[in-house]
C-alpha cells in the first residue's frame, strides 16, 4: 500500500513515486475493463504477438 497523498510534496519530487503511479494505472486499467464489462464492450489486448478481442464476457470483474 502507497502512503497517502501529501499535497504540500511538489508534482516534481511526486513524479518519482513509482509505487503510488503503479497502483494508480493498475486501478485505472481495472476500472476500464469493468467499464467494458458493463457495457458489454469487448476490449482488445496483446496476446502471443498479435491482437485479440476479448469478449465482455471473458473479462474478468469486480467479483472474479
Amino acid at each position: 500500500m502507497t502512503e497517502p497523498f501529501d499535497p504540500d510534496v511538489p508534482p516534481s519530487e511526486r513524479i518519482y513515486d513509482v509505487a503510488r503511479i503503479t497502483a494508480a494505472l493498475q486501478q485505472a486499467v481495472r476500472e476500464a475493463l469493468w467499464q467494458h464489462k458493463r457495457d458489454g464492450l469487448p476490449v482488445a489486448i496483446w496476446r502471443d504477438g498479435r491482437v485479440v478481442w476479448v469478449p465482455p464476457e471473458e473479462i474478468p470483474g469486480p467479483d472474479d
